[in-house]
């Protein structure tokens, strides 16, 4: 496949983005190999706060996060999916797919050889990573969910999620700080919409971008729906902790976090919380807050 890669220099000094880049090698299906970008910060020997982002997020996303999660004693690992951030970019949409998403971020745990892990996901980082727990549950300690489903397409997505799909194809150019802007409950400081929109250069650097809103399950036939769903019938038996910590102002998720509780078992007795003040990008809005949530989750649950 082609593939191209942003440029160094589009990273450089963005506010809050302290973080030394650190990248691995994936094999695609096709023979084709692709340079994934990571944050990496925190003790090396402690066990792992793997961080997920999503659409059209990248790592910068968790900036506000990281700190906290490394002065309690965490590891912190967040990479960027294919498509986004630093990591490299597929420049036809139909290299990418779900399946690919998941098995490229499959490499990255094996890479890394990572163990006790303790997911948490927003948005695709949930799709994705919740995938990744229920298909490799003995690498995994526990999980927060955060604005996050994972869909079999039995369900209707609902009007919010079906206006996103639609808007994110015809809009001419794909604004991705923009969109992060106004999916939060904060009005961004321009420096930061302009660090979101710093890994494209131009449109054509945004074609997973693009294709993300098209790879979520809305019918049950979806290429997808059957391992979404027996990725279902794994977390319907999770036991370790399970935390749901979604916000108050999501159109797109909300609701989800009680689907969670009622299905999976490892939610029962859990500090489920609502964040109080953050749209459906609440790194941004809430960043502190929910790492710290985060940190009195895994310390509830040694």
């Amino acid at each position: 496949m082609d593939v191209l890669r942003t440029p160094d220099n589009r990273f450089a000094n963005l506010p809050g983005y302290v973080f030394e880049a650190h990248y691995l090698t994936v094999d695609d299906s096709e023979g084709g190999q692709l340079r994934v970008h990571y944050l990496d910060e925190g003790p090396a020997d402690a066990p792992p706060v793997l961080l997920l982002h999503g659409e059209p997020s990248w790592s910068y996303l968790y900036r506000k996060m990281i700190p906290i999660l490394v002065a309690a004693g965490h590891r912190v690992i967040a990479p960027d999916l294919v498509g986004f951030g630093r990591s490299d970019k597929p420049s036809k949409r139909s290299d990418y797919t779900y399946q690919r998403h998941v098995d490229w971020m499959q490499a990255v745990l094996e890479q890394l050889n990572l163990q006790h892990i303790t997911l948490v996901c927003q948005d695709w980082g949930g799709l994705i990573g919740l995938r990744l727990v229920a298909e490799n549950p003995q690498r995994f300690a526990r999980v927060v969910a955060a604005n996050t489903m994972l869909p079999t397409g039995d369900h209707n997505p609902g009007d919010a999620f079906k206006s996103w799909q639609d808007y994110s194809q015809k809009v001419p150019e794909f604004p991705a700080g923009a969109i992060i802007n106004r999916a939060t409950t904060t009005e961004l400081p321009q420096a930061v919409i302009d660090a979101y929109d710093a890994p494209y250069p131009d449109e054509s650097y945004k074609e997973g971008a693009r294709q993300f809103p098209l790879l979520v399950p809305i019918t049950p036939t979806d290429p997808a729906s059957d391992k979404n769903r027996a990725a279902w019938a794994v977390l319907m038996k999770w036991d370790k902790p399970f935390l749901t910590a979604f916000s108050d102002a999501d159109p797109i998720t909300a609701g989800g976090d009680k689907v969670m509780q009622k299905l999976i078992p490892g939610t029962q007795g859990q500090a489920h919380t609502t964040i109080v003040n953050g749209g459906h990008f609440l790194q941004e809005d809430q960043g502190e807050a929910l790492a710290e949530v985060v940190v009195s989750f895994i310390a509830a649950n040694p």
